[in-house]
């Protein structure tokens, strides 16, 4: 059954990668017989704008198949308007209940961005929309003292996180009405797995464990 809350489609990604990490991959959706069923509609459980690098192939990582995700990628996950409306047509059109901003440890976009921001100097072409689109999360990055690469993945990651909301007035109503949940993750290259580094909204705290009687008195 294809996951129809935030809350189930969260649990069934990170069940997906908890299976790839591990190596015992499903390969859930991938059949003929699939494959027929969803060329006429879909209904993705999960919106990936995630980074273009070629090892962050979002299927593949969180083990799902065919009709599941709805993947837009740029490189440094950057999110221009096209990213924007994309986003929109998937919650809104298509009713995905959660979207996940996806980047990963050693980014080269990333990279590239600080070493133009610091040098100065002016990159070929279109990559410097690339830098330009970077270059909040390196001062917020700088703000907050972080200074290690993957430190400031995390801030971009987060950063991309306030941009979809900040910029996306149908994606903050959905969220603030609970229909969606947006999720900012950092997959690990060597290991393959990813962690939560931002969400809004917040996840709840979990319950506290009952006292124990034994130690009442």
């Amino acid at each position: 059954m294809t996951p129809s809350t935030p809350e189930q489609a969260l649990t069934e990604l990170r069940a997906g990668n908890h299976r790839f990490v591990t190596g015992a991959p499903k390969h859930p959706n991938q059949d003929a017989g699939h494959r027929a069923a969803v060329a006429g509609g879909q209904h993705p459980f999960a919106v990936i704008v995630g980074c273009s690098d070629s090892r962050l192939a979002a299927e593949i990582i969180f083990d799902r198949g065919l009709g599941d995700l709805f993947v837009v990628r740029t490189a440094g996950h950057t999110a221009g308007p096209e990213v924007l409306g994309s986003v929109e047509y998937a919650v809104t059109v298509l009713g995905t209940p959660l979207v996940v901003v996806l980047g990963h440890d050693s980014c080269g976009a990333v990279q590239a961005a600080r070493e133009g921001f610091r040098t100065g100097s002016a990159l070929v072409g279109h990559l410097g929309a690339v830098v330009d689109a970077v270059s909040p999360s390196l001062l917020r990055a700088s703000r907050q003292g972080v200074d290690d690469l993957d430190g400031i993945i995390d801030v971009h990651i987060a950063q991309t996180v306030e941009t979809l909301l900040a910029r996306s007035a149908v994606l903050a109503e959905r969220v603030a009405a609970g229909r969606c949940t947006v999720v900012g993750m950092s997959y690990r290259l060597a290991g393959g797995e990813v962690r939560t580094v931002a969400q809004s909204p917040a996840p709840l705290p979990a319950p506290a464990a009952p006292a124990d009687p034994a130690l009442a008195g």
